[in-house]
């Protein structure tokens, strides 16, 4: 089982989460993109854009946020953490 816990932040509150489970056998990489899809449709949010510095801290804590600077339309939050809390 893969899951993935999304997670919005204003002002050092977290202001909505879930988490989104995957059991299919997909690589890694489609989970992680296809959760963090669905957890943006759940959110009424675009999807935000992977930049140099979001891949190297996802790659290095299987955690990262997401700023306004990875979204193209203007966000009323401070930022869009994912974190992996389990994997198969």
């Amino acid at each position: 089982m893969f899951r993935l816990w999304v997670k919005i932040f204003k002002d050092n509150r977290m202001l909505r989460d879930t988490v989104i489970e995957d059991s299919g056998n997909d690589t890694r990489t489609h989970k992680i993109l296809r959760a963090l899809e669905e957890s943006c449709y759940q959110f009424d949010l675009g999807k935000p854009i992977w930049l140099d510095a979001t891949i190297k801290d996802f790659k290095l804590h299987d955690r990262t946020r997401f700023t306004q600077d990875n979204f193209m339309e203007p966000i009323d939050f401070d930022y869009l953490e994912i974190h992996v809390i389990e994997e198969d």
